[in-house]
């Protein structure tokens, strides 16, 4: 559907806009310039005596009610255009045989555009992973409900459904959307109605304590705190739209990851946590898993690979693993319960 008092692009000029996204963030300016995560401050013990054999360190954990081999999803990138298939087609291959799982860019393009609906269509490349599928929260404020919610994720045979809420990458976009007022309580009309489990997300400048207690009666399954540090999606709508990135300071908005995280616990002591935004080696993993997180959320640094191939994909993918059942080893951990109980000790 189109939103009240807006015509739908052309498919040529929607397809133009995802390939330029993807060209816009593989480029550096793409990324936060003077904020970082914060992860790298976050204190990682070594053990000299771990206890610990390594081959013996259990990675596997349960999200969403599925199992996955690594507490790691593929983050979400893209969508309808021919390389954007091609770059979901190479994730979700290397999800599959990794065991991990994987959340699709953003479907609105989908729905209303359905001939671009095979560019999100993945589950015969992965049939077994946990798959995500995405929408934007603006567009539940401006005419969305329960029926686009269920086709973007029966359509492609997702398992749950992330809603994203990014207002400074709206307001940065040439036609975004900018109209949130009513979105907040759309959201709690909506999640309430559906029968498979909701992520709320951000898309990279964090979600802040007030949004998450806010949010917290409506029934979300899980909160992606995607926070500030790595790709700046208000940076990469300026690249797109001028160019070059005009209003740097502002670009650099955001709750950083680490704080996000740390926020979002103390929100929300039970709640599900997916920690995005910056994750950029196994031992950031393991510091946002010592920060309460459940599982972690990398985008950027598979992008390029996913242009590839599978293979390249699944050889970062495996390296980073690995680094993050190196930290647990080394930090005398034989298991991802045994630190999350360290967590809650505080120690």
């Amino acid at each position: 559907m189109t939103e009240p008092g807006t015509t739908a692009p052309g498919t040529s000029e929607i397809t133009t806009r995802k390939v330029r996204h993807i060209d816009a963030c593989l480029m550096p300016d793409s990324q936060y310039q003077g904020v970082s995560t914060g992860l790298s401050a976050v204190p990682w013990p070594y053990r000299a005596l771990p206890e610990v054999n390594l081959e013996e360190v259990d990675l596997s954990t349960t999200f969403l009610d599925r199992r996955l081999h690594a507490p790691v999803l593929i983050g979400a990138m893209t969508g309808g255009a021919e390389k954007a298939a091609r770059i979901n087609r190479h994730l979700a291959e290397a999800a599959q045989r990794l065991g991990v799982g994987m959340m699709l860019g953003s479907q609105r393009v989908m729905l209303e555009r359905p001939e671009v609906r095979a560019t999100f269509a993945v589950r015969e490349h992965a049939p077994d992973i946990l798959l995500i599928g995405n929408l934007g929260a603006a567009q539940f404020g401006l005419g969305y409900g329960p029926t686009e919610a269920r086709r973007a994720v029966q359509e492609v045979g997702a398992d749950a459904l992330a809603i994203h809420v990014n207002p400074l990458q709206e307001a940065l976009q040439k036609g975004g959307d900018t109209r949130w007022h009513g979105v907040l309580g759309a959201l709690g009309r909506l999640v309430p109605q559906l029968d498979f489990p909701v992520v709320l997300k951000e898309v990279g400048h964090g979600l802040d304590a007030p949004t998450l207690q806010a949010a917290s009666p409506f029934g979300f399954a899980a909160y992606d705190v995607a926070g500030a540090g790595g790709t700046s999606w208000a940076r990469v709508e300026q690249l797109v739209r001028h160019g070059r990135v005009l209003t740097p300071e502002l670009c650099e908005l955001g709750v950083p990851t680490a704080q996000a995280l740390r926020e979002a616990r103390a929100a929300l002591p039970g709640a599900p946590l997916i920690a995005s935004g910056g994750i950029r080696s196994g031992l950031d993993a393991a510091r946002a898993l010592r920060l309460g997180a459940d599982v972690v959320a990398v985008a950027r640094p598979l992008l390029e690979p996913a242009l590839d191939s599978a293979e390249a994909v699944e050889a970062w993918l495996r390296n980073f693993i690995e680094e993050l059942r190196v930290a647990l080893f080394v930090g005398g951990y034989s298991y991802l319960g045994a630190l999350r109980a360290a967590q809650e000790r505080g120690s």
